[in-house]
């Protein structure tokens, strides 16, 4: 397998082969330009590293190479073919860790996983069905109109994030009442259930997208904007299977399925539809859309590679010198990190490894009420005076409409519809990779269920001064069942934190949006 990464990160991943000629080597071998290493390592696996020229004159892009074999014996073959040019720092801080390196490369950036030029068919089944135009008007929207990837896969109409962050339907005058979420990641999320203490899991801001029925909330979510009239639009179950049994790509659906699986009988109309959203779950579960290239996964890897535990690195408990031997991280982001070790990660969870040992996923899955106000400028306000083909108005409330989230979800289930009044008002925590990702610089983002704040300072800012009078806050628009958990023994909504700390979180959310090297 391979990583082609770019030239920023090539140079944090130059100490590998110093390491292993340090701590493990067996051999080492020079010519005028290249250093290269073989090792030893006490596990059945053969690495084989290209590395970068030790001569910053050589310094450019390049390919950084990890190749596993069924060997013990550690040896190179051969050195890669730099590319001369370019700039890369030349202030090296070599540091002598274990070989646990490069295993912890190969299992954060995935020793399973296809590169993102190289789905499976499944996987490119999915993406074919998450880019075709399904909705009436037909050729109208897509889901990628709503999760756009320049945009970290939620919306990317910078007049729309700027004022009422809702997107329109393809019935262009039909909206919804929030804001697309990210559907990167989307794939970890648990079945919703009840853990005894709180709810967790699913998908959507409320949940609703279970994974009861397929095992799998990302496969469920993907299902519910073909039939949404404020979205997609489509009549009928039988209508997009009908779409999708006149798509070009419909042979790929029979090879990845079956023959014969693309059944749009009565029979079979139901299992063809319930595969769509199977097909697109894994398109979203794959490297081209869940990546875990960040600045953040860099120094995770290195971190760990370094023989720390993964709290410390989470939460940046130590010094940086130790923890970040490369350097991965500015000082303002890895202050920033402490800052959001101490009073993010409760939620947005920072140093524990996702399901199979991922990267962390800053999430906890579970539903908060964090005092959010209303978006003046939801277009959903509106939506009293639209109506569905049925005659109803979209929103009879208008003004008056409430988002009560998870709570309005629960009443809509008899086991735990006397547990909703106590979730009134609570959304999904998401996770927040990705969430500075723009289409380009001053690209403007939505943020909250509801895209009413509009930049990540602003987020900040709220959450550490959400109950201080003066701040000028609008209220929330569900008063009750508000997180004020204490942190730091400081409550959440008056956290005391200087500008400094809040730019410092804000520089290292920044480090959480994929692409920093390409997997």
């Amino acid at each position: 397998m391979s990583w082609r990464l770019t030239q920023r990160t090539c140079c944090n991943l130059l100490f590998v082969s110093e390491v292993y000629r340090s701590k493990l080597g067996s051999g080492t071998h020079r010519d005028d330009d290249l250093v290269y290493r073989s090792v030893r390592i006490e596990d059945a696996r053969h690495l084989q590293f290209h590395t970068l020229p030790r001569d910053p004159a050589h310094a450019g892009y390049g390919q950084f190479l990890i190749a596993a074999t069924l060997t013990v014996d550690y040896r190179y073959s051969r050195c890669m073919t730099i590319k001369k040019g370019g700039a890369m720092r030349t202030s090296i801080s070599w540091s002598v860790v274990t070989g646990a390196v490069a295993l912890t490369l190969l299992a954060v950036f995935g020793t399973e996983a296809a590169t993102a030029s190289d789905l499976t068919p499944e996987q490119q089944l999915g993406k074919e069905l998450f880019f075709d135009k399904i909705s009436q008007p037909a050729r109208s929207q897509s889901c990628a109109s709503c999760h756009l990837p320049a945009a970290g896969w939620t919306g990317g109409i910078p007049g729309v994030n700027l004022h009422g962050a809702v997107y329109r339907g393809a019935d262009p005058q039909r909206f919804g009442n929030r804001k697309p979420p990210t559907n990167a990641y989307a794939t970890f999320a648990p079945v919703f259930h009840f853990d005894g203490t709180e709810f967790v899991g699913g998908n959507f801001w409320d949940g609703r997208a279970t994974g009861e029925r397929l095992g799998n909330p990302a496969a469920d979510q993907a299902l519910g904007p073909f039939l949404a009239p404020v979205e997609q639009n489509m009549p009928s179950k039988v209508a997009v299977c009908r779409r999708v049994e006149r798509a070009r790509y419909a042979e790929l659906y029979e090879e990845v399925w079956g023959p014969d699986s693309l059944d749009c009988s009565d029979e079979g109309y139901e299992a063809t539809y319930d595969r769509i959203g199977l097909s697109i779950a894994a398109y979203e579960a794959s490297p081209e859309v869940s990546p875990f290239s960040s600045k953040f996964d860099a120094y995770w890897a290195l971190c760990l590679g370094a023989g720390n535990d993964p709290a410390d690195c989470g939460l940046a408990e130590g010094d940086q010198a130790v923890l970040d031997p490369m350097d991965v991280l500015s000082a303002q982001e890895f202050d920033g990190l402490i800052e959001f070790g101490e009073y993010c990660s409760a939620c947005h969870v920072s140093h524990i490894p996702g399901p199979g040992g991922v990267a962390p996923l800053f999430t906890d899955f579970t539903f908060e009420n964090i005092g959010v106000p209303r978006n003046p400028e939801n277009p959903f306000y509106r939506m009293d005076e639209e109506f569905l083909d049925d005659g109803s108005a979209i929103n009879p409330l208008g003004d008056d409409f409430v988002d009560f989230g998870l709570g309005d979800f629960l009443r809509t289930r008899p086991e735990w519809a006397d547990m909703a009044y106590a979730n009134d008002g609570k959304m999904k925590v998401p996770t927040v990779r990705n969430v500075d990702q723009r289409r380009g610089p001053g690209f403007p983002k939505a943020y909250m269920h509801n895209g009413v704040f509009k930049t990540l300072e602003e987020v900040v800012h709220f959450y550490n001064t959400r109950d201080v009078p003066e701040e000028g806050w609008p209220p929330p628009e569900v008063d009750r069942n508000v997180n004020s958990d204490i942190l730091e023994g400081v409550p959440l909504g008056n956290l005391e934190l200087d500008q400094e700390a809040e730019d410092a979180i804000v520089a290292f959310l920044k480090t959480l949006n994929d692409g920093y090297f390409e997997p």
